[in-house]
């Protein structure tokens, strides 16, 4: 039988990270890893989540098993760049550019994720 870890069991992610994803239909630590962090935060992107950068590099660096702050100089330009990609690509399905732009700057409302009972 195959253990089954929590979300926030990865470095660096707590529960909001856990419930957020859980919201997505990813509710395991290893679903996350065996998905990725690219796929992984582009589902929330097209769920209707805000993006973070901060968000998305805390997510890559616990799941190579680093801490947060560990993400400097050029390997993060290198993942701004990748971040900035996923929200072009993935935040534009079933939005107008209306929408889109309202949401970057904060206009739009999104609702949040049901509380764990």
């Amino acid at each position: 039988m195959t253990q089954v870890s929590p979300v926030s069991s990865i470095r660096n992610l707590g529960p909001a990270m856990e419930a957020a994803f859980a919201d997505v239909g990813i509710t395991s630590a290893e679903a996350l890893r065996a998905i990725g962090a690219e796929e992984a935060y582009g589902r929330l992107l097209e769920n209707g989540h805000r993006p973070h950068f901060i968000g998305f590099y805390v997510l890559v660096m616990g799941l190579q098993g680093r801490p947060w702050n560990d993400c400097k100089g050029a390997e993060k330009a290198a993942l701004r760049k990748t971040f900035d990609k996923l929200k072009e690509t993935r935040m534009k399905k079933g939005r107008s550019e209306l929408e889109a732009a309202l949401d970057e700057i904060g206009v739009i409302e999104r609702p949040k994720p049901p509380k764990p009972a």
